[in-house]
């Protein structure tokens, strides 16, 4: 098949949840067998000079990255509150990324074109002007419903109402333009079904039987390789805890704040030589500030990996957000020991105090971190059961082999 993925962010370097999800379906089909090509937006955000994407994965991708303009703007923003449309979407239309797309499709026959993320939807047009190919919707999130979750967070009154109305419009956008759909991988089981009654509903609202839809949906998680994660024990720091993740996204940083609040003074009190670790990309700058004891804010760590094989204890205290995180998956792989809220180990096949921990309120982490700090051959056996997971549930290649056959299933 030729594959052609449409992403809102460029897939390479894959050092943060998004690039890593899209990556791991563009190498995937790469190494299928399958011809694929990557069109990336560009943007200050995430930025990368194009020089610096290494041959290989140039020659597996044929990737180009388009240069978008996505800096806020006062002016717009304010121009889409007036007309009721999505500002998120609306950031991302370009006659740029329009025109080179248009070139792409009439330079080969393309089987499918994959949009990841809701916001490289305003293409469908141009894709079905010029080309014949099944247009797919690689759903990281439902994505109204990480800015309604933010908004319920939000103690500002003002910022409150705006971000409910991103949601809102964010939410109305999602609703009309899934009909545009030939088929949507959903990240988590969860999301799928929001997917699947969201069809139903609109079907069912349907007079015409010409208007019914015949989206198929399913649900494809993250995956690895699990040979390229070795499991090292002997080498981690015992008792630690840790916190990886991009903190340029808000529920990440709302996390980690609430977790320094409500739940770390305790723990410091009770074990104060006990260190916890804060590391991802664009780290802010009130993290840095930080000026708390055992607290060690580490920034945007060299390997990912190996930084998670060093430390013991992952804290995961999410409270917003949706889709599937994909460092849990790595910390599994990896034979961690994870305390997650219910909705940070949502869309993972977990199983509460086998393979990983939840804990959702203050005592509830305070427990969990007491036990697991004191009892290293606990921390190891859930560990070994958080590593059975990945290998049963979360290899790749069982991932890719799934996804070719919902591809050929839509076939024309």
């Amino acid at each position: 098949m030729k594959i052609l993925f449409l992403c809102n962010k460029s897939p390479w370097p894959p050092k943060e949840g998004g690039p890593m999800a899209m990556n791991m379906l563009i190498e995937g089909l790469a190494e299928a067998g399958h011809t694929v090509k990557v069109l990336a937006v560009n943007s200050f955000k995430y930025h990368i000079t194009p020089a610096d994407i290494p041959s290989y994965y140039l020659d597996k991708t044929a990737i180009e990255l388009i240069d978008v303009d996505l800096r806020l703007n006062p002016w717009n923003g304010f121009f889409n509150l007036i007309r009721g449309k999505s500002y998120h979407v609306q950031r991302f239309i370009s006659e740029h990324f329009r025109k080179r797309l248009e070139e792409v499709l009439l330079s080969g026959d393309w089987d499918v074109v994959q949009l990841e993320t809701l916001f490289m939807s305003p293409y469908i047009e141009t894709i079905r002007n010029h080309s014949g190919a099944r247009i797919f919707l690689r759903a990281h999130n439902i994505e109204h419903r990480i800015w309604q979750r933010v908004a319920e967070d939000t103690g500002n009154p003002l910022r409150r109402w705006y971000i409910r109305h991103l949601a809102k419009t964010l939410k109305s956008y999602e609703q009309k333009i899934i009909h545009s759909f030939d088929g949507i991988i959903a990240i988590t089981p969860t999301d799928a079904g929001y997917f699947k009654e969201l069809v139903d509903k609109q079907n069912q609202n349907s007079k015409l039987k010409s208007q019914k839809s015949k989206i198929k949906v399913i649900d494809l998680p993250f995956g690895i390789k699990p040979e390229t994660y070795l499991v090292n024990s002997e080498t981690r720091e015992f008792p630690s805890l840790f916190t990886l993740g991009a903190m340029n996204w808000i529920p990440n940083q709302d996390g980690v704040r609430w977790f320094l609040i409500n739940v770390w003074p305790d723990i410091h009190k009770q074990f104060p030589a006990l260190k916890y670790y804060i590391a991802g990309r664009e780290m802010p700058a009130w993290m840095f500030s930080l000026n708390l004891e055992n607290v060690i804010v580490l920034g945007e760590v060299e390997d990912a990996r190996a930084f998670i094989s060093s430390k013991a204890i992952m804290i995961v205290p999410l409270f917003s957000g949706s889709g599937i995180r994909i460092k849990i998956i790595e910390g599994l792989a990896l034979g961690k020991t994870i305390i997650s809220t219910t909705l940070g180990a949502e869309g993972i096949e977990y199983r509460n105090g086998e393979n990983i921990l939840i804990a959702d309120l203050p005592c509830e982490f305070y427990e969990m971190i007491s036990i697991t700090v004191s009892d290293p051959d606990l921390c190891n056996r859930i560990g070994k059961e958080a590593r059975k997971l990945i290998e049963t549930k979360y290899d790749s290649e069982i991932l890719i082999r799934k996804l070719c056959g919902f591809y050929k299933q839509l076939a024309p």
